[in-house]
């Protein structure tokens, strides 16, 4: 079984899947940020950098699904491969971050990708207000992710939310984050466990 996290930046979406996989026994599979050589460049100069970096994430996020797929295992994956296509790179080219060229390349790349992976079996989305996820990221001090502006995220959330309302590829979970702390109150945490539960015996 396949589980998706999709979330703007700051919404929680990698500590949900350690949550989630240390309360399920799932295995995880992260977003690559840590050995990415394209991101500290692309926040200091998006136009530059946005073509490489998504590419990047794109082949990442395609060889996981892939793997996700041969495994066998259920998997909870951290962010999915329709959010660089439906929102990041999209995004990079309305703000004139990505030139048309780049992003026909892109835009024919994952078209070919799409048609030889499947969809997630649920897909979670984490919906979060901007003046949250700026808070959040402030909180997580990530040196790269200073100089995000809130024209950026909102510009993604935008997008998230246009993306969500006609997502149909499979079963979703909408959670609403503002308000939570899955972190600190395990009442929190439980009622996200038992929406996915009645979620996950909808697909046996």
């Amino acid at each position: 079984m396949h589980i998706a996290i999709a979330g703007n930046i700051g919404a929680g979406k990698t500590t949900l899947t350690d949550l989630l996989a240390k309360h399920y026994g799932w295995e995880a599979h992260y977003e690559d940020v840590v050995d990415n050589p394209y991101l500290d460049d692309f926040y200091h100069q998006m136009d530059r950098w946005s073509f490489n970096l998504q590419v990047y994430f794109l082949n990442s996020r395609f060889r996981q699904v892939l793997q996700i797929r041969q495994s066998g295992k259920t998997i909870i994956q951290d962010r999915t491969i329709y959010e660089d296509a439906h929102i990041f790179a999209p995004n990079l080219h309305a703000m004139g971050l990505m030139s048309n060229r780049d992003f026909k390349n892109y835009a024919t790349l994952f078209d070919l990708m799409q048609d030889l992976v499947a969809a997630p079996d649920l897909l979670i989305y984490l919906r979060s207000t901007v003046p949250n996820l700026v808070g959040q990221i402030h909180k997580r001090g990530r040196e790269y992710e200073n100089s995000i502006s809130i024209e950026y995220l909102s510009g993604l959330n935008d997008r998230y939310e246009n993306w969500i309302k006609g997502y149909d590829k499979g079963k979703l979970l909408v959670i609403d984050v503002d308000h939570m702390d899955f972190v600190d109150k395990p009442e929190d945490l439980g009622l996200i466990i038992d929406k996915i539960n009645a979620e996950i015996n909808g697909l046996f």
